[in-house]
This record gives C-alpha cells, structure tokens and sequence, in this order.
C-alpha cells in the first residue's frame, strides 16, 4: 500500500535546481522543495515520491538560512508569481546564470565560450507592462482561514464570496483576491480595486467557472512607457450593465487612453480567436523601444518588461553582427520588433509569423517607423522559405530565431541548416529547450557568444540569446 502524507524532519537545502525549485538530499535521494532556499533546515511534506526522486513542500522552517530575505508582498506563498522573493536578487540572478549553464553543457552537450555574465534588470517591481485578472463568484481561502471547519460538509457550506485576482497555482477554479500587486505601476491596484469594488457594489454576477455562469470574466491591462493605458474588459455577454461600468471606468480613471470590452461565451478564457470592441480611444496604445515605436493591441504579443527588452534586444542585434549589407531573417517575427530593432544595419528584413494579424501589426510598426525595406510574410517558415522565395528576395546573411518555449522544431532547425546563413542569433526563454536544438545545429554551427538576461526578477524565468557562425 502506497504511504500518504510522508513527513520529513530537519532536510537542509543544499541549492536550487530546474524551475526554481530548491535541493536536497536524503539517504542517496534527491529531493526538490517548494519554496525553500539553500542553507534552510525545514520539514517537510511528501507531494510525490519515486525511487530516485521526490518533490516536497515545506510544513515549517525550522532553521531560515541567513540568506533568507524578508518578502515585499502580502500575497507571498499563496500567489504563483515571484516565487523568488525571499532570495536575494544577486542571487537570484547567480542561480539563473548556472542554470543556463547547465542546460547548455548537460542537455546540449555541446562546445561553449564562456558564457557571459547575466544581464539583470534595473528595476525589480513594477517592471511589467502586461498583466490579466479573473473574476470568480468563489473566491479562495486559506488553510488558515478554514482551521475553525470542523467537516468538509461545514466548508461546503461556507457562503460564496466574489473574487478579482490570479488564479492558485495549478487550480484552475480557484481566484486569489489580489489587493496589491508590486508587478506593475499605477494605475493598475487603483483600477483593479475600484472595478472590483464598484461590480460588488452594483451585485454583478461574478463568473462560475464550473457552472459556465455569471457576467464578469477577466481584465486584461497594458500600459506604456509613453504614459498610455489600455484596459479590456472580458464579460460572457452583452448587455445595459456593460455600458454602465465603462462609463463610470472611465469618469473615474481619465488617464484610460483605450478601453475595450471583448465578449467570451466560451468554456475557456482565452480570446485569441475572439474580437475586441474599442469602447473609447483607439484600438491599440503605443510602446517605445530607444527610437522605435511599435503598436500594441489587445491581442498582440509584446515582451512584458519594456526596459529589459530594450537590452535583449540590443544584445541581439550586436550578436548579428550587421553592417548594413546583410539580409536578415527575423523568424517568429511576432509583431516585427526584433526585426524593426535590427532594421537599421540590415539592407532587407525579412519577417516570417505563422499568425496572421500578428504580421498586420508588423507591417503596420514598420510604417510608423518610416522603415520601408522590412517584409513580413504569414505563414509556416518551412513551407514558405523555399528556393523560388530566395530567389526573390535573397537568402539570409542572418538568421534571429526567438521561438515559444517550445523551442523549434526539427524540421525548422533542417530549415535554418539548408539556409546556411553565416550567422544565426537565437533567443530563447527557455534555456532547456534551446540546449535541445543546439545540439541538432551542433554539426553544421559553432556557439560563440552566449548572454543571459534576466526579464522577470523574483521568478525562476531566465532569456538567454546565443551568437552561432556556420563551421
């Protein structure tokens, strides 16, 4: 019979391992604990357990190492972001630099330079530009908050309370009320609340996500360096109340420069395939990244921190090594920023999406920016790049990839190998992923220059842009 609930006493953590999980060890088996760090004593929980292998979460800190810092946020431990606070962020950033390291010598296997020193954010809160809140009739409560239940039938019974907020980790059901959240400046706690508030206030149905019933579904916020705020509210349907609550958004909050609804009568919340109405403003704000400016609109993907992409872009366009005569292949070009970024060294850019209106949004960038040699094609890169395409427009000098975390796939990377561009620069947010296809381009490219780079303080996730010339 399989044992539950299997408690640990005194485990030191020794470092941290893959997706900012920490390390220990225990009679010749390697254990991976939540939310600890090196040089704890805690005990701890069983969540899972192989015979090699088992991940745990801390029941109590017995002894906190001296490394331990105190956490900014009240919502520490229960939400699922900036899991690292409690680190210190120099050190934060030494663990993603070897983390890098390790996928790139373990998983690759393959010949390195030395790898550059990690490249850290100048700002560590309110760094983002993005983020996405969930209304829910249910809001979540605490271990400690339920200690007085005597029965799962008095928990059951406890009156449903609306939330607004981010989802408890790995429960789809389950909304965490957010009261402050440190990942993003102003407006967005004012805004946030006061929606909150005012839906309480008027006894609009929160959404159940069980039942696929209720009214409020998400916010979606995005502000600009440039000062401009875009707010996107996603309800289940249509109706008198919708006006009534943009009306009072906007008296409220003046500084709203687009304010859409988007309605969402499907089981999921996702609204790529789904059409925003612009309610007030224009459809999209306007980012700037040193010179460029690029559109953003409520579907449009754009890196979150602004300020640190200006930096990985800058490290890219210095691996690519341009000097005005090169055609540049932009793959995965999303809305075009890397390749406008790049534009100016470059004598061709050539785009390549597989998402339609993301193309539109690049062509649309590159017109702001008065860049006319720039063309963006829609499509899967393998079917599209072909010898008759190259005989149009030229077969890349340099190739930028910057794929999902998925990484590419295989037959991408026999793409990229029968292009035979001198120089590929590839940007990964996963550097695991990106070990993976390194060593598949191992054979024909050399690494040499790899520079990590820290987008998003007090998480485990870490950017690394890789420099490869043809052998």
């Amino acid at each position: 019979m399989r044992r539950k609930n299997i408690y640990l006493q005194n485990i030191t953590i020794t470092g941290v391992a893959a997706e900012g999980k920490a390390l220990a060890k225990l009679d010749g088996k390697v254990l991976f604990v939540e939310g600890a760090i090196p040089g704890d004593v805690v005990d701890i929980r069983l969540t899972k357990s192989k015979k090699d292998w088992a991940e745990a979460v801390i029941t109590t800190i017995v002894t906190p190492s001296p490394q331990r810092v105190a956490a900014f946020c009240l919502h520490f431990g229960l939400c699922g972001g900036c899991k690292w606070q409690m680190l210190p962020y120099e050190l934060q950033l030494q663990y993603k630099q070897n983390e890098v390291l390790q996928n790139l010598t373990r998983l690759g296997k393959i010949e390195l330079p030395t790898i550059n020193t990690i490249l850290g954010s100048e700002r560590q809160t309110e760094y983002r530009n993005k983020l996405e809140f969930t209304f829910s009739n249910k809001r979540y409560r605490t271990t400690a908050e339920l200690a007085h239940c005597t029965s799962k039938t008095e928990i059951y019974n406890l009156p449903a309370e609306p939330a607004l907020g981010y989802h408890v980790p790995k429960l789809f059901d389950k909304i965490i009320p957010i009261q402050h959240c440190h990942l993003m400046a102003e407006p967005t706690n004012s805004l946030r609340n006061y929606i909150f508030d005012f839906c309480v206030a008027q006894n609009y149905p929160f959404y159940d996500v069980r039942n696929h019933t209720g009214w409020l579904r998400n916010l979606m916020l995005r502000i600009t360096t440039t000062g401009q705020v875009m707010l996107n509210v996603i309800l289940a349907y249509d109706g008198a109340d919708t006006k009534v609550l943009l009306d009072n958004i906007l008296k409220k909050f003046t500084e709203i420069t687009s304010l859409q609804y988007t309605i969402n009568n499907k089981h999921n919340d996702s609204i790529y395939d789904l059409t925003p109405i612009v309610y007030y403003g224009k459809a999209f704000i306007v980012e700037q990244l040193e010179q460029f400016m690029f559109t953003i609109s409520a579907k449009s993907f754009f890196q979150t921190n602004t300020k640190q992409a200006e930096v990985l872009y800058q490290v890219t366009r210095n691996y690519a090594e341009l000097t005005g005569t090169q055609v540049l292949y932009d793959l995965y070009c999303g809305t075009g920023s890397i390749g406008i970024f790049c534009s100016a060294g470059a004598a061709k850019v050539i785009g390549v999406e597989l998402i339609p209106e993301a193309i539109e949004n690049a062509k649309q960038n590159a017109a702001i920016n008065h860049i006319t040699h720039t063309y963006f094609f829609a499509g899967d890169v393998a079917a599209i790049c072909n010898n008759e395409f190259f005989e149009t427009h030229g077969r890349p000098d340099v190739i930028v990839t910057d794929p999902p975390r998925a990484g590419m796939h295989a037959a991408l990377i026999a793409q990229i190998v029968a292009m035979q561009a001198p120089i590929v620069v590839y940007v990964s947010c996963n550097s695991a992923t990106q070990a993976r296809d390194l060593q598949l381009l191992d054979a024909y490219y050399k690494v040499t220059a790899v520079q990590p780079v820290d987008m998003f303080p007090h998480t485990h996730h870490i950017e690394n842009v890789v420099q490869l010339k043809l052998r």
